[in-house]
């Protein structure tokens, strides 16, 4: 197999004089540039994401590998989507993130890439830009970080942050106490602790074959995870001369794969987003159905927060990803084609059994099937999502009535209102939180619990908004209401007392009002789009999906065509007439 670079660097012309000039500029040898696969480290390290800090050492431990391999490694950076700073939500930029890597791709000469992300959106945006340039690609995740210890117990960041918040507010923990949880939450680099949705796409890019076996869990302080960059700079150079490219791997049976380790893992509920996204890019046929369908078959393994009370790390030390496919080898395609060129069954026989007190067997499981259900009803027609192993089993059939809040500004002034018409029976419904509402569905759908209920021992409460929630957030909640209220959904039509009825095991989320009802209050309530007067917001709330199609750009539909990493007949040659 030619190399894709060779288009760059093999012209005995002006074209290639001045590329192989470019690169020599930086030092590199005649040797260095001869016939040697050209190996992309897309890194996505930033000192504004404490997920992707450590990156600098890990593109490190790739560069080794291409060049023991026979390669030539070249780092690039990539913008980098920080859960935490970046206001108002990352998911608005990981679209922005896979045309960045896409491009990257595409326009420089590079026969194949590692790509080096953490954080909850940098996962999926770098391999949904790797996919759609179908260019060779491994992932390599950054790994959980160092747990914090806080009063004598290690910590999930987001899971116990938000109960140690609730006690907080209904003044069961001090504000000295709460400072002391400010120094301990964070220790070191590396994403979240449980299963958040960083720990929960590293693990579904190991079900979905893109990422290295066992390389998912290792923690970020680990050598081990430098140890495995390095094997994924080796592995690329392999790539890079006979491939498979991405949609050769990314496969309907990879994506329902992942389905069967998502629910298995309990992981967090915005996969859903990214799998929907990285399958359309990949011109796979996968929807909202057929994760329900593989949820419903498909038990609870593994004991981790927030559906458990493991870390991500004991996770690692108890096998791994490596070790709950073999668990659930019955439930999957183990022929599945992954990066390696070997079928994704290969070796689980081989796996040293797991430890039990983290990984379940499937005949014996943590938890029941169905931990991610999809609803569907006149307040979604297009679907919802609750994470069912995370919600109170008393909640999971309930009717109550709606106290509505119009925005996430709205929620903040009034929900420990002490005349807020609320009580534990209440649904409370936060809309205008969707793809163009928010905009960018932020992790706002884990509605506080008011502060008066709290006091009263009110630990859950069914919510339902057109938003994301935390992978690290738990509770009855209700999420990505497609359509979002913001375009005319259903979910605008909902007025305070109004009777909402929420049946996870019918897969229902009805509101008792008349359709024609439901019709004239949607046309009464002006669709509620924030200002984009240019730029990234304006191309965002033109093009973005709903939450049932991923959240992704209309425009990007999978090419079907030739090779999209070729470049067009001469492009590269024919400077001035040539040499």
């Amino acid at each position: 197999m030619s190399l894709r670079s060779a288009a760059w660097f093999a012209g005995d012309d002006l074209p290639g004089f001045l590329h192989r000039a470019s690169l020599r500029a930086q030092g590199l040898s005649n040797a260095a540039l001869s016939g040697r696969p050209i190996i992309g480290i897309s890194n996505s390290w930033s000192e504004l994401v404490s997920c992707n800090a450590h990156f600098r050492g890990m593109a490190d431990a790739v560069r080794r590998g291409v060049l023991q391999a026979g390669g030539l490694p070249l780092e690039f950076p990539t913008i980098s989507l920080g859960e935490n700073l970046m206001k108002p939500t990352a998911m608005l930029y990981r679209n922005l993130m896979a045309i960045d890597v896409e491009e990257s791709l595409r326009s420089y000469p590079l026969d194949a890439v590692v790509l080096l992300a953490g954080c909850d959106k940098t996962v999926p945006a770098q391999l949904m830009g790797a996919t759609s340039a179908n260019l060779p690609a491994v992932m390599v995740t950054g790994g959980p970080a160092t747990p914090a210890i806080f009063h004598g117990r290690r910590l999930g960041v987001g899971t116990d942050l938000w109960r140690y918040t609730d006690q907080l507010r209904a003044g069961k923990l001090s504000r000295q106490e709460f400072a002391e949880l400010e120094q301990a939450a964070m220790p070191g680099v590396g994403h979240c602790t449980e299963m958040g949705t960083a720990s929960t796409m590293a693990a579904l890019s190991e079900a979905l074959g893109v990422a290295l076996p066992g390389s998912a869990a290792i923690p970020a302080g680990d050598a081990r995870r430098y140890a495995a960059a390095e094997s994924a700079g080796l592995l690329a150079v392999s790539l890079a001369r006979s491939g498979p490219r991405p949609r050769q791997i990314l496969t309907r049976a990879a994506f329902l794969n992942a389905a069967t380790v998502l629910a298995a893992i309990g992981g967090s509920t915005n996969a859903v987003v990214h799998l929907l996204a990285l399958a359309r890019r990949s011109g796979v046929p996968f929807s909202l159905d057929d994760l329900d369908e593989v949820s419903a078959r498909t038990p609870l393994l593994v004991n981790v927060r927030p559906a458990g009370e493991h870390l991500f790390e004991d996770f690692f030390h108890a096998g791994g990803v490596p070790a709950l496919l073999r668990e659930l080898r019955p439930l999957l395609d183990t022929d599945a084609l992954t990066v390696t060129g070997r079928p994704l069954g290969e070796g689980l026989s081989t796996t040293a059994p797991p430890d039990r007190r983290v990984i379940a067997a499937l005949d014996e499981p943590f938890g029941g099937t169905g931990g991610l259900a999809v609803l569907r009803g006149n307040l979604a027609p297009d679907g919802a999502v609750i994470k069912a192993s995370a919600a109170s089993a008393r909640l999971r059939r309930h009717r109550g009535r709606a106290v509505v809040f119009d925005s996430v500004t709205d929620l903040a002034e009034r929900i420990d209102d002490p005349s807020l018409p609320v009580t534990a029976d209440s649904v409370l419904v936060l809309r205008n939180a969707g793809p163009v509402g928010g905009p960018g569905m932020p992790e706002w759908g884990q509605i506080p619990i008011p502060a008066r209920l709290l006091r009263d021992g009110v630990t859950d409460m069914v919510r339902i908004s057109d938003a994301r929630m935390s992978g690290t957030a738990y509770g009855t909640a209700v999420l990505h209401v497609a359509p979002e209220s913001a375009i005319g959904g259903p979910l605008a039509a909902v007025r305070d007392g109004d009777l909402i009825e929420l049946d996870v095991p019918g897969r229902r989320l009805h509101l008792h009002v008349d359709d024609r009802e439901i019709q004239r209050r949607i046309a009464d309530h002006p669709p509620h789009v924030p200002a984009a007067p240019s730029g990234w917001a304006r191309l965002y709330r033109t093009h973005v999906l709903q939450a049932d199609q991923g959240c992704d750009f209309d425009f990007h539909q999978p090419d079907t065509g030739p090779d999209t990493t070729a470049l067009p007949d001469g492009l590269l040659s024919g400077w001035h007439g040539g040499w």
